[in-house]
């Protein structure tokens, strides 16, 4: 069976200033979201499934028609801030949304395999794909799952600070946990991340989460019922939020489930800031002009 891909893409990007999943990025107006699906393609993941906000649905549809229908199976699920999840009758009202596990939550009724979750404005490079689709054919079981990490130098971004989840391992490579660091950059040769009025370096060799995950279809009621304690707990929090890392660290410490980390040395691209546009569109022609890409990407 195909494994599915899971975009996560129902984000508003208020620190980019615009939509910027169907930002046009590639050399003939291609967006990162249309070379993740193109690395699926050739990975031989079969469905793409992509999270998107209702409101915005005629713009994000039109800009990906008649481009790759005839080469994978496509789904759309909407996730607005308090779309339902089976166990509550009625979610908190709230302005935040719940976070990236309930978006995952929302997709439950298209995916029935193995499946991969990406983000939507996250360029992560064939590597990731090709390992991950061998993991989810061969290996995913139900207490058996992973991530793929980046290596840190990797990732950071030259106009601004980010936060990067660093991956802690245990001896056989099975991720233990993921220290979550902010404010993370350069500062001469070094990288530096900030805690509350402290500075810290950290390796910039480090294996980070970049939110590429994989998942057994039976993650779906794993975390439904911890999100419905989630909510439970947290309806008087607006600011709380369900995050896939969490689940993970809930299964990991429970021993109910392993992830063990593929790592990819391939460069990651994102536009978290406007300013990053023009490194991303740059990086995009020199990975065409390498022939990593054909141009058009869509024949």
């Amino acid at each position: 069976m195909k494994p599915t891909l899971l975009i996560l893409a129902a984000g508003m990007g208020s620190r980019y200033g615009g939509l910027k999943q169907i930002d046009p990025l590639g050399p003939n107006g291609e967006t990162i979201i249309e070379y993740s699906i193109y690395d699926a393609i050739q990975a031989g993941f079969g469905k793409v499934v992509f999270i998107i906000r209702e409101s915005f649905a005629d713009a994000f549809k039109e800009q990906f028609r008649g481009k790759f229908e005839d080469q994978i199976e496509i789904a759309y699920v909407y996730q607005d801030v308090n779309t339902p999840v089976e166990g509550i009758e009625n979610l908190p009202h709230r302005e935040k949304p719940w976070g990236t596990m309930h978006a995952v939550l929302v997709a439950h009724d298209v995916v029935n395999e193995p499946f991969a979750v990406i983000n939507a404005d996250d360029f992560y490079g064939s590597d990731g794909f090709h390992q991950i689709a061998d993991f989810l054919k061969n290996k995913c079981a139900e207490n058996t799952y992973t991530m793929v990490g980046y290596v840190l130098r990797n990732t950071l971004s030259e106009h601004g600070q980010v936060s990067r989840g660093v991956c802690v391992a245990d001896a056989d490579n099975n991720l233990e946990k993921v220290d979550e660091r902010t404010k993370i950059h350069w500062e001469g040769e070094k990288v530096i991340y900030h805690e509350g009025d402290a500075s810290y370096e950290v390796d910039p060799g480090s294996v980070v989460s970049m939110n590429f995950w994989g998942f057994h279809p039976n993650i779906f009621e794993r975390s439904r019922q911890m999100f419905v304690d989630f909510v439970k707990e947290n309806q008087d929090n607006p600011k709380a939020e369900f995050f896939i890392p969490l689940v993970a660290d809930t299964l990991i410490n429970s021993g109910e489930a392993q992830f063990p980390i593929l790592t990819s040395n391939d460069r990651w691209h994102g536009v978290t800031y406007i300013e990053d546009r023009p490194v991303v569109v740059d990086a995009f022609k020199k990975l065409v002009e390498e022939g990593k890409y054909p141009s058009p990407l869509w024949k």
